[in-house]
């Protein structure tokens, strides 16, 4: 089915125009919204303005506008001095220069729409947008609509055009603002960490290999709740302890247990295997997450606190590179962990012996 149209306008290239259609990009109906009824009848509540200081509730006919220029001081405007204030909406995308792509951060980027031609605009829709692929260039414009005047940027996107709102420049906050405390990077962590990185790698973003599975779990139980049937809160684990040792952590993320948490989506979804970096095997085709938050500040896996208490041994076993499950060999026996069983193997009879006393 073809998408409609919620708006028209005219792209200004050079002494050429275009006319363009406006279509939104995303679902509107995508959000599960609950709306706010009366618990004792059961019907939708509407909303009102009340006056706090004569304490009635306004009607629409009785509101106006006004600006607050200092504390609790307004100044107010009428109907006509509102439409002064407001720019005329022409809809026209005037193109003021061409930038390369990737010179646009897209922290930039607000909101987006795909672009169309109009009727009579195929052959110069088609002209910009393939100019503007080769030069790998993207279009800076100003777009006056709906009483105001955006930034946006023009941009190849499949077979055409889209266009994608932008913030201006002082509207964004700075990043200096963003308390850092120094850190030191060390290089054997650092590798440790590319290491990660490339075990989970994937050379294509591949978006629909992920869904909100917090709105799948949320209709579930609107469902349920629809069938009359009783919902109630999952319960919640509690926090662990915090990661202490950042190189056990890491280790940790590339032990067999990790790589076989990674493993397990993959083989769900059944799509074709990738070689992993340098020839360790196949990577997981899904980006599941493994220990990975663990090194950012989030929970410690037990592989890590393993390895953290138990040095030697836990850190040999953390250490070991990740395969996948299939193609696993048996582990060989090992001096060092028959001695470990020898020395736990009374352990049992203990519990045994105190639990008869």
């Amino acid at each position: 089915m073809s998408l409609r149209p919620f708006a028209s306008g005219m792209v200004s290239f050079g002494l050429v125009t275009i006319p363009v259609k406006l279509y939104s990009t995303g679902e509107t109906a995508a959000g599960i919204q609950l709306n706010m009824l009366h618990a004792k009848c059961g019907s939708r509540l509407k909303q009102q303005y009340v006056c706090p200081l004569d304490d009635e509730v306004v009607g629409r006919d009785e509101m106006v506008k006004g600006y607050e220029y200092a504390k609790g001081q307004y100044v107010l405007f009428s109907e006509d001095e509102l439409k002064a204030l407001n720019r005329e909406a022409t809809n026209a995308i005037d193109i003021t220069e061409f930038v390369p792509l990737e010179q646009v951060d897209p922290i930039f980027f607000e909101k987006s729409y795909y672009l169309g031609p109009d009727k009579g605009g195929d052959r110069p829709y088609r002209l910009l947008a393939e100019a503007m692929r080769q030069t790998s260039r993207a279009a800076l414009a100003r777009y006056a609509a709906r009483g105001k005047n955006y930034l946006v940027l023009l941009r190849p996107f499949g077979d055409g055009l889209i266009m994608q709102q932008l913030r201006y420049h002082d509207e964004l906050r700075p990043f200096s603002e963003v308390p850092i405390g120094p850190a030191e990077v060390r290089e054997p962590e650092l590798r440790l960490a590319k290491q990660i990185i490339e075990q989970i790698a994937n050379d294509r973003f591949e978006p629909e290999s992920y869904e909100d599975e917090v709105r799948q779990q949320t209709m579930e139980l609107i469902e349920k709740k629809v069938a009359g049937q009783e919902i109630s809160a999952a319960p919640v684990e509690a926090p662990k302890a915090q990661v202490i040792d950042l190189m056990a952590a890491l280790k940790a993320s590339l032990s067999p247990a990790a790589a076989g948490t990674a493993a397990a989506p993959a083989a769900a979804t059944a799509r074709p295997a990738r070689l992993g970096p340098r020839g360790r095997g196949a990577a997981p085709a899904s980006p599941a997450v493994p220990a990975v938050p663990a090194i950012i500040g989030g929970t410690e896996p037990a592989a890590g606190r393993r390895a953290s208490r138990g040095g030697g041994a836990g850190h040999a076993e953390a250490a070991a590179p990740a395969t996948p499950l299939a193609s696993r060999k048996p582990p060989k026996a090992s001096p060092r962990r028959s001695v470990r069983e020898e020395r736990e193997a009374p352990a049992p009879a203990r519990r045994t012996k105190d639990a008869k006393r």
